[in-house]
Order: structure tokens, then sequence, then C-alpha cells
């Protein structure tokens, strides 16, 4: 048996280290120069989203024998609509870093590998499928699964977000869903140190956005005024037209489509690091004789459809109708929904917002 994987990212990585401990040493073929090697950003780890798991990072030791160490815990969520805010003073979910920093999760991951890394490989698909017996297409983007006509595309999205350094409660972040700051969209804070964090911008393709630049800049005159301190700018970056979907097929002969490739990013605020590594672990169980991919990846299709419809949800629903919401998450419905529990509160969410939708 000979494994490939293309993309050294969360779900290859995470592949790797469960084969390996499987008695499997799989070849890894990167196109960088180095795990990670992209912009610095901040990602969450929330509660909500991934429940009945609370503790991620207890879950990925305790079941799969993956050690991640967050940046920071989450002990309190600020929501913002137009005219309300909501504040959930309770431990929500957990930081994280991605990219170049020594504490990304890639780097964290990097270090529980011992299959070497083929960095700035040029190596397709399509060369690596005659050679390996099991291919696993971690390249962290829908490309590849495109090409092979097997991705349903429900969204394109654009990001623009920065680098800042500033004073920051580094256990508070901040979302403000509100059309007249980001059309369709939303933005959000979140501090990754006592003196960085990221500030994001978020929005469909469909929006009717007509000066970006003009967006951006009203929304880091909020920030400077929300956190009373002019916020200096270390690094930006850009993403047009990234695509969320899924795989219409998670597996194709010995091919596994994981990470972003398979459609492991919960449209919901677009976070989808837990995903990312359990496809990745069930790609590596499946090839073990430990499972059935189809099948253990069921519960993330779930979660991604209940994520989705929030996502449909915030893009449709009006300011008024927000600040509703929003007002109604001020107290005990806002701890009941985001404190760690074994409700599931992403369906029930779901649930709920389905008829703003119409």
């Amino acid at each position: 048996m000979k494994v490939a994987i293309m993309g050294a990212g969360l779900s290859g990585l995470a592949c790797a280290i469960t084969l390996e401990r499987n008695g499997i040493s799989p070849h890894i073929f990167e196109k960088r120069s180095d795990v990670g090697d992209r912009f610095i950003n901040a990602e969450l780890f929330l509660s909500f989203l991934t429940s009945p798991v609370n503790n991620n990072y207890q879950f990925l030791a305790e079941e799969h024998n993956i050690f991640l160490k967050p940046s920071n815990l989450i002990n309190q969520l600020n929501i913002h609509s137009e005219n309300k805010k909501a504040i959930v003073n309770e431990q929500v979910g957990f930081i994280n870093i991605r990219g170049r920093h020594k504490h990304s999760f890639e780097q964290q991951l990097k270090q529980q590998v011992s299959s070497k890394i083929h960095y700035q490989s040029t190596f397709t698909y399509e060369e690596l499928l005659k050679e390996y017996s099991h291919v696993i297409l971690a390249t962290g983007d829908a490309g590849y699964a495109l090409d092979l006509n097997n991705y349903e595309v429900d969204r394109s999205v654009t990001l623009k977000g920065a680098t800042v350094e500033g004073d920051f409660k580094q256990s508070s972040i901040y979302v403000w869903f509100n059309h007249k700051i980001v059309p369709n969209g939303y933005a959000y804070v979140i501090p990754f140190s006592e003196k960085e964090a990221n500030i994001v911008i978020a929005y469909p393709q469909f929006s009717s956005i007509q000066d970006e630049d003009q967006m951006w800049q009203n929304f880091y005159d909020i920030l400077c005024s929300r956190f009373n301190q002019s916020l200096k700018v270390t690094d930006q970056f850009h993403v047009k037209d990234y695509l969320i979907g899924r795989c219409i097929y998670p597996r194709i002969g010995n091919t596994f489509f994981t990470g972003n490739c398979f459609g492991a990013l919960m449209p919901f605020l677009g976070f989808g690091q837990f995903s990312s590594l359990l496809t990745g672990i069930y790609a590596a169980n499946d090839i073990c004789g430990e499972g059935q991919y189809e099948k253990l990846i069921k519960p993330i299709r779930k979660s991604y459809n209940h994520s989705l419809t929030l996502r449909k949800a915030i893009e449709r629903t009006e300011n008024p109708t927000m600040d509703k919401i929003v007002s109604g998450l001020d107290g005990y419905w806002g701890k009941k929904f985001f404190k760690p529990s074994k409700f599931n509160s992403l369906n029930t969410l779901s649930y709920i917002l389905r008829p703003f939708m119409k």
C-alpha cells in the first residue's frame, strides 16, 4: 500500500499522523515552501458549532491522539447588530492561529509528523494517481474536486482582512451582523495576543458592494472608535471568489477528498478547522480498515447544512429583524445557545432562523 497526501494543511497532516500511528508512512506533497506558508490569521473553535463536542482539543487528544494548543480561551462573545448588542459572558470556545506563525495549527501538526514532506512539489493529482494506491486530496480548495465534476458550489465569497496592533482583551471576540457595515455579510475581530488581532469583513459575491475600499475604511473607523485607539495595520489579506460548497462524492475509488477540497469549511462565519481535521483523520481510518469514510463524514455533512442555513438567514435578515434577534441573545438565551453543552445549538438555530429566510 502506497499513500500520497497532496497538501500539508490541517486535513493532510491530520491524515498523516493517523496513518503513521497505524504503521503506514505516507508521502506528503506540498506546493509551498513550508506548512502554513501564507498570511497569519486567527480562527475560532466555537462550541455551539461543534456540539456535542465542546472541548475540541480534549476530543482530538483523547479520541485521535492529535495534540493541539489554543492561543486562548474565549470568555466573552460580543454580538453587534445595527442598534443592539448582546454580550455572552461564558467560555464559548477557543482562539487558534493559522499561517506563518510559530504557534499556528500547521506548525503544531508538523511537529507530530514523522513522514517526509516534499515541499515546492509540482506533482499533479494525475501523476500521483499512477504511482500510488491511495491519494488524499487535501489541497485547501475545491480545484481538483471541480475538475472532476465532483463539487456543488453554494457560495462564492470575498474576505478582506488585516492584522492590527493595539491593546486587546485576548479572551473577548467581536462580531457584527449589520448590513450598513457589510451588506449581506458580517465582520469580526479576533485578538490572538494582547497586542495583535485580526479584523475581517466577509460578504457573498451576489452582494451589491459599490466601493469595497470605502466599506473597509468605514469598518476600520468603527473599530478605532470602539476600542478607543488608533489600530496600526501590519499585514493584510484579500481573498476573492472563494468557493463554499461540498463534494458530491467524498471518495472516488481510492481517492479521498478532505479539508476544503471536500467542503469542510462551515459556511456560517467561514471557520472549518475542526471539520478539516476530522476529514483527514477519517480518511486515514478508512485506509486502515477502521471505518467507511462515507459514513464517518455524515455528521460533518449535516453540520455543513445547518451552518449554510444559518449563513443564508444572516444574509437575508434585514437590520430591524437582526436587532430583535441580537436583543434576544443578550441574557438567558445567549448563554443557552453559546455555552458548552450537549444541546445542539447549531441544529436548533438553523430551524429557528428558517422562517426569516422567507
